[in-house]
């Protein structure tokens, strides 16, 4: 498949840094998150040569960019701050600032992103599922869900459960979380502002895990609450689900697909799924895939269920950026 336009931005940004030199480049690494200094690297690594006109092409347009962006104050928190005093009094703002900033300073709890799923299982192992629930939602899904994969059956699901029904966190509570993991760490990056928590964090969470230890999770969470387990299934999106996007989506769906990486994620398609991706390509792409398909030994479930949730992680960034709209339930809701 065509390179897709993330890929050819992600090498701008690397032949952008490599045209800084050393000592530039590594205060913008300071600034990213591990996920993005990981694939930075890996695309400078890759880029052995660069024509002069690609890299004069590439600074021109970060100095248009450049010259449209304006910091129209130095310190945000402070200016925050000093607002809401003079405009409601100390006490009242008191109360709002700590919610508005909620998450400001979490370095200790943000350092995780950096280590492998087996050493936060191995921090976090023996504490309260209530504590690595509120840690795990500061992660991204599939690092949380590897790091339960560690977890004994029962503590995972006894921490899924609270993901589930976790409701926010108070700011008082996440500076206390946050100082405690900051003797243990030290470093990381500043958050991104969100909501945390809730059916839809464990419904990703649980999208990035195996069927069997997805299934157990539900089975359990079903026992001890019927309508919140059904809550998460109508979060979660499959392969199979797929099937709710339409021809356009497809499109754009497969435009961003390596070849291989469909070929192994279709062994364990439904045949729907595969007519639909053979609907969505020109006849000789499709007549090719066939082959590829039919040619092809027998592939492990692991890997199957591997590639399938890469192309699920394809999905839901372009659901994210409006590119698809995947159709929800028989409410006729949208995902």
């Amino acid at each position: 498949m065509a390179s897709s336009l993330d890929d050819k931005g992600v090498e701008d940004a690397a032949i952008l840094l490599m045209s800084l030199g050393e000592e530039e480049a590594a205060e913008v690494f300071k600034l990213l998150a591990p996920k993005e200094v990981q694939r930075l690297g890996e695309t400078i690594a890759r880029l052995k040569t660069v024509s002069r006109d690609r890299v004069e092409t590439v600074i021109d347009r970060f100095d248009t960019a450049a010259q449209m962006d304006s910091m129209l104050v130095t310190d945000t928190d402070e200016y925050v701050k000093s607002v809401l005093r003079k405009a409601l009094g100390e006490d009242k703002a008191n109360l709002l600032i700590d919610r508005i900033l909620q998450g400001s300073d979490t370095t200790g709890i943000e350092s995780l992103k950096w280590m492998d799923p087996q050493s936060v299982a191995e921090l976090l192992r023996n504490e309260h599922p209530q504590i690595v629930a509120a840690i795990l939602v500061h992660l991204d899904p599939d690092q949380a869900a590897a790091t339960l994969k560690v977890f004994s059956e029962r503590h995972r699901n006894e921490v899924m459960v609270r993901i589930a029904t976790l409701d926010g966190i108070q700011p008082s509570a996440l500076k206390d979380l946050n100082e405690v993991m900051s003797k243990v760490l030290a470093g990381g990056e500043r958050m991104r502002k969100s909501n945390l928590g809730g059916v839809k964090a464990a419904a990703d969470i649980l999208n990035m895990m195996g069927s069997a230890a997805e299934t157990a999770v539900l089975d359990y969470v079903r026992e001890a609450d019927g309508e919140l387990a059904q809550k998460i299934m109508d979060n979660m999106f499959t392969f199979d689900d797929l099937e709710k996007v339409d021809d356009r989506g497809f499109k754009a769906i497969l435009k961003e697909v390596q070849s291989d990486q469909l070929i192994i994620a279709l062994k364990g398609a439904s045949h729907e799924i595969r007519e639909r991706v053979f609907s969505n390509m020109s006849t000789r792409a499709g007549d090719a895939l066939r082959e590829d398909l039919e040619s092809r030994g027998p592939v492990r479930l692991s890997e199957v269920e591997a590639e399938q949730k890469e192309i699920l992680k394809i999905v839901r960034r372009l659901v994210d950026e409006g590119q698809i709209v995947l159709a929800g339930g028989g409410d006729e809701q949208l995902v």
